[in-house]
């Protein structure tokens, strides 16, 4: 199950009342950053701009292609370890705004973990070191350290041990 805090709205959808729940001139400021980010090719820089103008914890080393979609409400909620690789056209996400709630949760992505192109990732989500998520996967849960995940809805294809036991049958 996903970690993610339950907020109720009365009356109109939470999304129409999304200024109640975060600062309009928030939204523009990481709006731009992420516009800038997703274009930008030059990965040192667009970390620096998660880090500086979005509060995101981004890992050394680590490489976000082009086109990536971090959240644009709560993007400090989301934290990235060092050498990860997140695939083009990603979308991240740590809230979610429904009929009659809205929901944050942090989304935790370890060290070392690749994401596959086109996948995206809901909020409350961990996915554990050296973890491999396929492309154009809804991750919906916690992915543990070390497997290989896939589709949508996203299931555990390759549990940690039974991928190091593909790599000794490779060597």
């Amino acid at each position: 199950m996903r970690k993610t805090e339950r907020y109720p709205v009365q009356g109109k959808n939470s999304l129409y009342q999304v200024y109640a729940t975060v600062p309009f001139w928030k939204v523009a400021k990481n709006f731009a950053a992420i516009q800038v980010s997703r274009y930008t090719p030059f990965l040192p820089v667009k970390n620096w701009i998660y880090r500086t103008f979005l509060g995101m914890k981004v890992g050394e080393d680590t490489a976000v292609a082009l086109m990536v979609m971090m959240d644009i409400m709560f993007p400090e909620r989301i934290s990235i370890g060092r050498n990860t690789v997140i695939g083009y056209n990603t979308t991240i996400l740590a809230h979610e705004y429904l009929i009659r709630e809205y929901r944050l949760g942090d989304v935790t992505i370890g060290d070392e973990v690749m994401i596959g192109a086109n996948s995206t990732i809901l909020p409350g989500v961990t996915i554990g070191h050296g973890a491999v998520v396929s492309a154009g996967t809804l991750v919906h849960k916690d992915v543990p350290a070390g497997a290989f995940v896939g589709g949508n809805p996203m299931q555990i294809i390759y549990t940690k041990e039974e991928m190091e036991g593909r790599e000794r049958e490779k060597s």
